[in-house]
């Protein structure tokens, strides 16, 4: 490579050159103003240019009165705000904070001390403005977290039932503990000011990294809690969702270029290669790893052939539709080749995905309901299936515009929804009924009719009810802990309502209080549906009683969709904020089933969300500097969160258990009360009142928490009984906290 190209290439090509990716980009003429005057790179290996302009020799000599006057915490608040942030921590957080927490887990209670100490240390040194000090505290604490968790019990016990596997986890232990280390250097401001192409080589390595390793140990903590059964789709959708966090296309944090301005290749924190790297990631490594986890049983059946390819042509979808968002962006600039490679190949893979779908799913779990005979019933499946997936494939690729398109998806969807209505058995004297249904339901599609939608809604809600008439009413069975009559009122009127929420979404914002009312409702109708189905998994039949499997998957799929359409909702304005707030701890509460067996621990979660999240959802206004939450508003939150904490004790004490292996002492349990509502009050003193003076006591009475839970846990495990346990715990952690303040 020639010196020139070091000046031309971008910052974050320090790691890999570009000439080892193989998809090239036709360069483009400089404009002549552009020639003539050069934007310096600051990342050039000749001269690299910092992000942030020193101060020349004219400014350094201008009296410095303001910053000494105002001491050296204004001296610092100055340095800080003179570079550029790291923007990306919330997508890092997602990702790595999981993991931290499954690694201590895993780790126990000397990775826990060992790090508490270290992080302790680490804030002691930043505390006292010796920042080099505690950034080498941090990476300390890590490596010895690290060498802890090497010597571990957990990781002892399985080195004996597989060696190669337990040096594969060591690695990606100490790979997450290394990016971890990585994530947290970006934090100290005085790195990301002294050494500008440092951070953006870090911040590259991290979106280059963590997209390969937080999906095997998100999949690991899944399958530890639920089971092995289906780990290939789990680890297919967790590669899925960190690609969609990391690899499509984001601006760099450290880059000098406007926001508002147009993005261009050399802005991106990623480059062609690591973008590649990805996609193959996510297509073939979960089709390799359910190949070498079912190895025996592979190729037995069309079944396992079909799963196979869910496994690839799906995840293929998923990057079709993340191309629209620049994801393949390395492959083609064209926008008009890649339109081309997304119908076509996004044509073959629906194709494929569908026919999977109807032997792996339709068939295998649904057959009872097929009503019509063979060969017949395989040819109506597949048109109802593929034709409904190519129709919906057409209009969301806006291929539905023209007169002769809308007539050709109007009668699509009129015989989609004929041939679903004879596939279930639906009476031949109603046939009508469906198509008239189908018929709406396009011209809701294509004129954006209301009341085209709402007769959709209105018909279709009544075949819903003569499904369920005609294939659950007459059974005497119980399920979910009540009569089978009953609980199908509950879905029916879920089905209902979810079908209602598209249509209300459309009303004028002054009816947009009916949408929010439709939604909460919808979410509490699930949660209670779902919590009911998984906490009371038995069905009683004369005598005869089967587990009925609800899937974790299940609350998995339906929260994270019910997050993502609040989330979308609220983009495009047709949600407020409270409504919003509401929802997204409503569907995170359902998360809390999974962990804990406590038949009401989704309702405590979700009253534990709403008391703690206000400061982060419902207070917080990007737009303005000041807050929005008032010291009346704080003292009052602070207060709930604390009542809120206490209500949830019972779910406390059943994660203590969990974690712990037995039940918690008195002194553990308080204790982590005690944390839990000093962590929970922290975004409250952090977002909302950054500069107040108490926020010092704040701090400190965060510490003085962990610190009592850590005594709590240390003497846990001496073996004392009885009320002798208990009041020492007691009497230690009030010494701890009035020894502080």
């Amino acid at each position: 490579m020639d010196p020139s190209s070091g000046s031309t290439s971008r910052h974050g090509r320090l790691l890999i050159s570009p000439s080892l990716s193989t998809p090239t980009f036709s360069t483009h003429s400089p404009s002549p103003s552009s020639a003539a005057s050069p934007a310096p790179h600051r990342n050039s290996t000749s001269s690299p240019k910092p992000l942030v302009s020193f101060p020349s020799p004219s400014s350094a000599n201008r009296p410095r009165s303001s910053y000494v006057g105002a001491g050296p915490r204004a001296a610092t608040a100055a340095a800080s705000a003179s570079g550029p942030a790291f923007a990306h921590n919330a997508r890092l957080a997602a990702a790595l904070v999981p993991a931290a927490a499954f690694l201590l887990d895993l780790g126990g209670l000397p990775v826990f001390a060992v790090l508490a100490i270290g992080l302790a240390a680490a804030y002691l040194l930043d505390a006292l403005q010796l920042r080099q000090g505690s950034f080498f505290t941090v990476w300390a604490a890590l490596l010895a977290a690290d060498v802890a968790f090497f010597f571990s019990a957990s990781l002892s016990s399985a080195a004996a039932a597989s060696l190669p596997l337990t040096v594969l986890a060591l690695l990606l232990c100490a790979e997450t503990s290394f990016l971890i280390g990585v994530w947290a250097s970006l934090q100290f401001r005085w790195i990301q000011l002294e050494n500008p192409t440092i951070v953006a080589a870090l911040e590259r390595l991290l979106f280059a990294c963590v997209p390969i390793a937080a999906p095997a140990l998100f999949t690991w903590a899944l399958v530890s809690a639920v089971g092995m059964a289906n780990a290939s789709y789990y680890f297919a959708t967790f590669c899925m969702v960190f690609y969609w966090l990391f690899s499509i296309p984001r601006r760099s944090s450290f880059n000098s270029r406007k926001q508002d301005a147009p993005m261009l290749d050399s802005d991106g924190i990623l480059g062609p290669l690591e973008s590649c790297v990805h996609s193959l990631y996510v297509l073939f490594v979960p089709v390799l790893f359910h190949a070498v986890s079912h190895r025996a049983t592979l190729f037995t059946s069309l079944a396992s052939v079909c799963e196979l390819l869910l496994l690839f042509f799906i995840p293929f979808l998923f990057q079709l539709y993340a191309s629209t968002r620049g994801a393949l962006w390395w492959i083609t600039r064209d926008a008009r080749t890649m339109d081309q490679i997304r119908i076509v190949n996004g044509f073959v893979a629906l194709v494929v995905v569908v026919l999977c779908l109807e032997v792996r799913v339709v068939f295998h779990s649904f057959g009872r309901y097929i009503h019509a005979p063979p060969p017949l019933n395989y040819l109506l499946v597949t048109v109802t299936m593929l034709g409904g997936a190519l129709g919906l494939a057409a209009h969301a690729a806006g291929k539905v515009g023209d007169a002769a398109s809308s007539v050709a998806f109007t009668g699509l969807a009129v015989l989609v929804s004929g041939a679903g209505a004879v596939v279930i058995g639906f009476p031949m004297v109603f046939l009508p009924l469906p198509m008239i249904s189908g018929y709406y339901v396009a011209r809701f599609f294509t004129k954006k009719s209301l009341s085209s939608y709402f007769t959709f809604v209105a018909l279709a809600s009544l075949m819903v009810l003569w499904f369920v008439v005609h294939n659950y009413w007459d059974l005497n069975i119980w399920i979910a802990g009540m009569p089978l009559k009953s609980f199908t009122k509950y879905v029916v009127a879920a089905v209902i309502m979810a079908m209602a929420v598209p249509g209300l979404a459309l009303l004028p914002t002054k009816l947009r209080f009916l949408l929010e009312l439709g939604l909460i409702g919808h979410t509490l109708l699930l949660c209670y549906i779902e919590n009911r189905l998984f906490n009371y998994a038995s069905m009683y039949y004369y005598g005869f009683e089967e587990d009925i499997i609800y899937p974790n998957y299940m609350v998995f799929i339906t929260t994270f969709l019910g997050l993502a359409l609040v989330r979308r909702l609220y983009v495009d304005q047709r949600l407020g904020p409270k409504a919003a707030w509401i929802l997204t701890c409503l569907y995170s509460s359902k998360l809390a089933m999974l962990f804990m067996t406590s038949r009401s621990v989704i309702w405590f979660s979700a009253v534990l969300l709403l008391a703690v999240t206000p400061p982060l959802l419902l207070y917080r206004d990007k737009s303005k500097g000041a807050s929005k939450m008032k010291v009346w508003q704080a003292y009052f939150h602070a207060s709930v969160i604390a009542f809120s904490a206490w209500l949830c004790r019972e779910t406390i004490f059943e994660a203590l258990q969990w974690w712990n292996g037995r039940p918690p002492s008195d002194g553990l349990l308080l204790g982590s009360y005690i944390l839990l509502t000093g962590v929970a009050c922290i975004p409250i003193v952090a977002l909302h009142f950054p500069h107040a003076q108490r926020r010092d006591s704040w701090s400190l009475l965060w510490q003085q928490a962990f610190s009592s839970l850590l005594c709590s846990l240390l003497l846990s495990y001496h073996g004392y009984t009885g009320r002798i346990l208990s009041q020492r715990h007691i009497y230690l952690m009030m010494t701890f906290q009035y020894m502080g303040l």
